[in-house]
């Protein structure tokens, strides 16, 4: 009756199987890079360790960090796999990062990796004005950021909510920074993207709501990154276009670590340099349109819209942008969000 009983619960399952099957061990990875690629490399990781079970979890990058921070001092997550390079600096001087020097150390820059070996990053991820072919034509798309403040865009511009979003935070930062540098006015950059809500249908909460209801046409503008929106193109058929932005654009540097105090820190380190490695790079380039930062791949086995498309990028503080990020957007939420139509109305 013990027995059963303990069978029936699952401890014995836990620590040796009541079926005679030992369980398989959680390798638990947080991440922003979709279903598709982290079901993939789950399945790729599993054949080479039979005996792991990884499980993803996909979620914004800054939701990521969030929930780091929150399991300080109970870590739930082995990887951390994705996101900007300023929320990892800014997980690793909170002491949340494992330090960690991958075997292709030598194959990115220094600035594309923590000084002290908290971070590396593993792709370039472009930002761009993405639209729907069907609703616009590429010659009457936007063709630089200040383009989206135009009266001609009301209500046609649709938003991923930057809170929880890595890739939005660093765009909107970034045009802060742009605004503020140009006018030696602290305020300049919220003008601007106060202008931009005037323009902005709505903001949606994930990156699945946002190409849905794009392709659905409830509105024929966003702006995103340029690897997402090759692969919603090539792989999903969507109705999207995309241009880069003359001026130049914010070009984020994106991450893996490992969590600091990693249940499975050797695994970890095994995944780590398992979804790095050349083969795979090669993989998600060709099959998820990542942009690869090591400069050890050959230019002859990544695709070839890779070396296509030529990007100016826009001259960005990092660590000011790193230092600013959080108060910037929490001030945005606070003061700007929703209220662009009544201060364009009110200086008339």
């Amino acid at each position: 009756m013990v027995l059963r009983f303990f069978c029936m619960t699952g401890v014995v399952f836990a620590l040796a199987g009541c079926s005679g099957v030992p369980a398989k061990v959680p390798l638990v990875v947080y991440s922003p890079h979709g279903k598709e690629m982290l079901e993939d490399f789950k399945h790729q990781f599993e054949a080479v360790y039979p005996e792991v079970d990884v499980q993803w979890l996909d979620m914004g990058s800054q939701d990521a960090y969030d929930r780091v921070r929150t399991e300080q001092s109970n870590p739930q997550a082995d990887v951390w796999w994705g996101g900007p390079m300023t929320v990892f600096e800014k997980a690793a001087q909170e002491g949340l990062l494992e330090r960690f020097v991958p075997s292709w150390d030598q194959s990115v820059t220094s600035g594309q990796k923590s000084a002290q070996g908290y971070w590396y990053g593993t792709f370039l991820t472009p930002e761009v004005i993405m639209y729907n072919t069907r609703m616009l034509q590429q010659s009457d798309a936007p063709r630089d950021w200040d383009d989206l403040l135009s009266s001609v865009w009301r209500g046609k511009i649709m938003i991923r909510s930057p809170l929880a979003s890595g890739t939005m935070r660093t765009i909107f930062s970034a045009i802060i920074q742009r605004e503020n540098r140009a006018a030696g006015d602290s305020t300049a950059g919220f003008q601007w993207l106060q202008r931009l809500d005037a323009n902005t249908k709505t903001y949606v909460s994930d990156p699945t709501q946002l190409y849905m209801r794009i392709a659905r046409e409830e509105a024929p503008l966003t702006v995103w990154d340029m690897p997402d929106a090759e692969l919603q193109m090539n792989v999903h058929s969507q109705p999207f276009g995309y241009v880069l932005p003359s001026s130049g654009t914010p070009v984020l540097i994106d991450g893996i670590a490992i969590v600091r105090g990693a249940p499975h820190m050797d695994l970890a380190r095994k995944f780590y340099e398992f979804v790095t490695s050349t083969q795979s790079m090669i993989h998600q380039a060709v099959t998820y349109y990542r942009i690869p930062t090591r400069r050890d791949i050959p230019a002859a086995n990544l695709p070839v819209w890779i070396s296509a498309h030529g990007w100016k990028s826009m001259t960005i503080d990092w660590q000011d942008l790193a230092a600013h990020e959080q108060q910037w957007m929490l001030y945005w939420d606070e003061h700007v969000k929703g209220s662009g139509t009544a201060a364009i109305t009110s200086r008339r």
